[in-house]
């Protein structure tokens, strides 16, 4: 059994089935999620574990949500201007430019924590619900997660788990996609 199953079979899926998941979930009461880390390499493999693990939790009466980071990133761009102009805009500007560019659109003029929130289930239940954050490596390097948990603070209200490529740095420091610089303040649980 892989690194990455035995994690999801024997770390976090326990808790998920739960009836109540958000007290093992999480220490903060008003950010009942975490992260759960793989290799940016696994990502194909992660996505089919995760959609094994989503049958599972369905079995057993949970209702879970998926939020692809990448559909959230497509939206905010598409809400500026249209792909084929943000490509020749790269290729004029050059690539740092443009990745200030769309850090600026998921900050301020289309805000990725807004674009999440809408994604959340209606009518949540913190008994039956689970949202599962995925496609996290699209942000690469635009975008750290840090930012969005922090920003997802008190509006997040049933267990949500954000699967994160990258280095595992100390007990609490993330390198994400192993290539930036760590960030030692992340306070969710990782798995």
């Amino acid at each position: 059994m892989s690194d990455l199953l035995q994690r999801i079979k024997n770390g976090l899926e326990p808790i998920l089935e739960q009836a109540d998941p958000r007290e093992r979930l999480s220490v903060y009461h008003d950010m009942p999620y975490a992260l759960f880390r793989y290799e940016p390499d696994e990502e194909f493999l992660l996505r089919k574990q995760v959609t094994m693990l989503e049958t599972r939790l369905t079995q057993k009466a949970k209702r879970v949500t998926r939020i692809s980071l990448a559909e959230c990133l497509d939206e905010a761009m598409l809400s500026q201007r249209p792909l084929e102009d943000w490509f020749a805009a790269e290729r004029e500007q050059g690539t740092e430019t443009i990745v200030e560019t769309v850090h600026a659109v998921l900050s301020e003029y289309k805000p990725l924590v807004d674009l999440v929130a809408l994604r959340m289930p209606d009518q949540p239940d913190p008994l039956k619900d689970i949202v599962f954050i995925l496609r996290t490596g699209a942000l690469f390097p635009v975008y750290r997660t840090f930012s969005l948990l922090e920003q997802l603070k008190g509006r997040v209200t049933v267990p949500t788990v954000l699967f994160y490529p990258g280095d595992l740095d100390g007990a609490t420091g993330l390198r994400f996609m192993g290539v930036l610089a760590a960030e030692h303040n992340y306070r969710p649980k990782i798995f």
